[in-house]
Protein backbone atom coordinates (compact mmCIF):
# COMPACT_ATOMS: atom_id res chain seq x y z
CA UNK A 1 0.00 0.00 0.00
CA UNK A 2 1.28 3.15 -1.01
CA UNK A 3 0.08 6.23 1.52
CA UNK A 4 0.71 10.54 0.82
CA UNK A 5 -0.48 13.53 2.13
CA UNK A 6 -2.01 15.33 -0.58
CA UNK A 7 -3.54 19.23 -0.47
CA UNK A 8 -6.66 19.00 -2.74
CA UNK A 9 -7.49 23.28 -2.12
CA UNK A 10 -9.22 23.88 -4.98
CA UNK A 11 -12.10 22.82 -7.46
CA UNK A 12 -10.11 22.12 -10.39
CA UNK A 13 -7.28 20.05 -8.51
CA UNK A 14 -10.54 18.07 -6.80
CA UNK A 15 -11.27 17.40 -10.34
CA UNK A 16 -8.18 16.79 -11.57
CA UNK A 17 -7.67 14.03 -8.87
CA UNK A 18 -10.80 12.32 -9.32
CA UNK A 19 -9.88 12.20 -12.81
CA UNK A 20 -6.49 10.58 -12.56
CA UNK A 21 -8.37 7.89 -9.68
CA UNK A 22 -10.91 6.68 -11.50
CA UNK A 23 -8.73 5.56 -14.06
CA UNK A 24 -6.98 3.12 -11.65
CA UNK A 25 -7.98 -0.55 -11.51
CA UNK A 26 -6.90 -0.58 -7.61
CA UNK A 27 -8.85 0.68 -4.50
CA UNK A 28 -8.04 4.52 -3.26
CA UNK A 29 -9.22 6.16 -0.51
CA UNK A 30 -8.53 9.82 0.95
CA UNK A 31 -8.91 10.11 4.93
CA UNK A 32 -9.08 13.32 7.15
CA UNK A 33 -9.29 12.45 10.65
CA UNK A 34 -11.72 9.87 11.62
CA UNK A 35 -13.12 9.88 7.69
CA UNK A 36 -12.47 7.81 5.07
CA UNK A 37 -13.87 8.15 1.82
CA UNK A 38 -13.46 6.47 -1.97
CA UNK A 39 -10.99 8.46 -3.56
CA UNK A 40 -12.86 7.90 -6.95
CA UNK A 41 -16.13 9.30 -5.88
CA UNK A 42 -16.18 13.48 -6.38
CA UNK A 43 -19.07 13.95 -3.93
CA UNK A 44 -17.30 11.80 -1.48
CA UNK A 45 -13.98 14.15 -1.88
CA UNK A 46 -16.09 17.47 -1.51
CA UNK A 47 -17.44 15.84 1.81
CA UNK A 48 -13.76 16.04 3.12
CA UNK A 49 -12.24 19.33 4.72
CA UNK A 50 -10.38 20.48 2.06
CA UNK A 51 -8.79 23.08 3.60
CA UNK A 52 -5.49 21.04 5.03
CA UNK A 53 -3.99 17.76 3.71
CA UNK A 54 -5.61 14.42 3.69
CA UNK A 55 -3.93 11.46 3.33
CA UNK A 56 -4.26 9.07 0.31
CA UNK A 57 -3.98 5.23 0.65
CA UNK A 58 -3.91 3.68 -2.52
CA UNK A 59 -3.79 -0.29 -2.61
CA UNK A 60 -0.58 -0.70 -4.88
CA UNK A 61 3.22 -1.25 -4.70
CA UNK A 62 3.76 0.52 -8.14
CA UNK A 63 5.74 3.92 -7.26
CA UNK A 64 4.50 5.54 -11.07
CA UNK A 65 1.45 5.92 -8.75
CA UNK A 66 3.02 8.69 -7.06
CA UNK A 67 4.88 10.20 -9.93
CA UNK A 68 1.21 10.85 -11.09
CA UNK A 69 0.20 13.06 -8.02
CA UNK A 70 3.82 14.16 -6.91
CA UNK A 71 1.91 17.92 -7.67
CA UNK A 72 -0.41 17.32 -4.78
CA UNK A 73 1.86 15.37 -2.29
CA UNK A 74 3.13 18.18 0.37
Amino acid sequence: MITAQVLLNNIESVNRFVAIMSEKPYDVDLGSGKYLVNAKSMMGVLSLDLTKPVTVNAETFDQAFLDEIKEYIV
